[in-house]
């Protein structure tokens, strides 16, 4: 029978691989001086609390980001949850925002640190900097340019990818009046969908 951790730990690696291109040889070079500590970090984060279904891996990227900023951590923890947070579906502009969010609990100077390291980051990627805006701030913009959600007085946005947008309208009943699903691609709407409840 397998060790738990073992288990823990091939299953970790399994779910970086998925997430970051040429993953296990990554994680073999970052570990290679202390193995133990690779089995135990990659058992732990992506092993086990990657398979949590309490949070979604946007979300659970995204919290792990906001704690690397606020330790401080600009080396390996960031330039890795970056790629894992990309890979699960955060848009870089998420990410910025995910480190002005930080500054305001953990200080500016670990945020400014942060962001220093992320220009680097994004340019190592070939990413824009500035990033273009979130696609839920896109879709925001062009909902408020109509008068499509008129009708209903209270409006849920919700990013559930790096291009896709779920917007749920509410009227008076606790159930959608109405859902959106919006597609973002080069900073428009270049899709839009609306299921109408019966």
């Amino acid at each position: 029978m397998t060790d738990p951790m073992e288990r823990l730990h091939a299953r970790g690696r399994e779910n970086f691989a998925g997430l970051v291109e040429g993953g296990e040889a990554r994680l073999d070079a970052l570990f290679a001086t202390v193995p133990a500590l690779g089995e135990l970090a990659v058992g732990t984060v992506y092993g086990h609390l990657h398979d949590r279904p309490a949070l979604d891996a946007r979300t659970r990227e995204a919290a792990t980001l906001a704690a690397i900023v606020a330790a401080g951590m600009v080396g390996p923890p960031l330039s890795v949850h970056l790629r894992t947070g990309l890979a699960a579906g955060l848009a870089p502009a998420e990410v910025c925002e995910v480190v002005v969010q930080t500054a305001a609990f953990a200080g500016f100077p670990r945020a400014v640190s942060a962001a220093d390291q992320l220009n680097r980051l994004f340019e190592g990627h070939g990413l824009p900097i500035p990033p273009p805006p979130s696609p839920r701030e896109v879709v925001l913009a062009h909902l408020a340019d109509g008068d499509l959600l008129a009708e209903f007085p209270r409006v849920e946005v919700q990013a559930v990818g790096p291009d896709r947008v779920l917007v749920s309208c509410f009227g008076d009943d606790p159930a959608p009046g109405a859902v959106l699903h919006c597609t973002v691609t080069g900073g428009e709407v270049t899709s839009l969908t609306v299921y109408r409840p019966s």
